[in-house]
């Protein structure tokens, strides 16, 4: 027995890229970050905006440099597929929580369902779940909800830009819904069934895409893990560019001068650009997020230290 024998310990390394991580379900965001962090020895890394430990699908996950864009990732649209059971509603508003409260569920056509989601559409008011990891007094609000105390979220502006009917049966509807920054997913399942006059809770969550990768080539863990065993060669393969998740930026090509200004954190005027830009150096390496004025005068959102590509 060798019980006193340590595993080897991780030689981390400076990596910098996104992986398009498909979620698996039954594991939180955190856990599942830290399992591909060690597969990738990323000494940095992290993710940008949970799934609950029940969703599955798309989780940018990024390392190095790129956890400077998880700010912008996680205020980003998004597009998800969920499946809600109607007649019963939860303590957590999903599958996972305590039933509080069971009715009837009345005969729905598409006419009835269609005028109970069409008030869910737009810029609208919605409460978030108690069991949720918004912070109140310092506190994620899931952790006041377990230990028994009365939580109530405040209610907050979003924005649903598409929300759509794909099936329906008996007491189950799936649907599709693009959404802003902020949306919670079952809180929509819950005043859906609060429209339709039965309640209803989440049981199912796909998270499809988050810009800028509408059309994402995901990797699930057991692929990390199976290419981590083939080498990192086959392992790197799933490693995106820290730019693309600039994807959805206009660029500016700087040249060697204005390169060594802003790597200096100096001011640069660019003739015709204003707004936000990805700034590329001379040799073609991310330098720095740029805003310009209408002067075409540039403002430093965010600077780069990339290796030369």
């Amino acid at each position: 027995m060798h019980r006193d024998r340590k595993l080897p310990r991780i030689a981390w390394r400076d990596l910098h890229g996104i992986v398009l991580l498909d979620k698996p379900e039954g594991i939180s965001s955190s856990q599942v970050l830290q399992s591909v962090r060690r597969l990738f020895r990323a000494a940095k890394g992290g993710h940008t905006g949970a799934l609950d430990p029940m969703a599955t699908g798309l989780l940018p996950l990024c390392f190095g440099e790129a956890t400077k864009l998880a700010g912008n990732l996680l205020g980003a649209r998004k597009a998800y597929r969920a499946e809600c059971r109607l007649g019963v509603t939860t303590a957590t508003a999903d599958r996972e929580g305590e039933v509080q409260r069971e009715r009837p569920v009345p005969a729905l056509d598409d006419v009835a369902i269609e005028a109970a989601l069409a008030p869910l559409r737009g810029r609208i008011v919605q409460v978030p779940p108690a069991y949720s990891a918004l912070k109140q007094g310092g506190e994620r609000l899931y952790l006041k909800a377990r230990r028994g105390e009365a939580v109530q979220a405040p209610p907050r502006e979003i924005e649903v830009h598409r929300l759509e009917l794909l099936s329906h049966a008996a007491d189950t509807l799936v649907f599709e819904v693009e959404c802003g920054s902020g949306t919670y997913v079952r809180s929509l399942a819950v005043d859906l069934g609060e429209a339709l006059g039965c309640g209803a809770h989440l049981t199912a969550l796909r998270r499809l895409w988050v810009e800028p990768f509408l059309e994402p080539r995901m990797v699930t863990l057991t692929a990390l893990e199976e290419a981590a065993s083939q080498g990192d060669e086959a392992l790197l393969a799933w490693l995106l560019p820290v730019e693309a998740g600039l994807d959805d930026w206009p660029k500016l090509q700087l040249d060697e001068a204005q390169s060594q200004a802003i790597a200096r954190g100096q001011p640069i005027v660019v003739a015709g650009a204003r707004g936000p830009h990805a700034a590329f150096a001379s040799d073609g390496a991310l330098l720095a997020l740029l805003e310009l004025d209408v002067d075409g005068r540039s403002r430093i959102l965010r600077g780069f230290n990339l290796p030369p590509p």
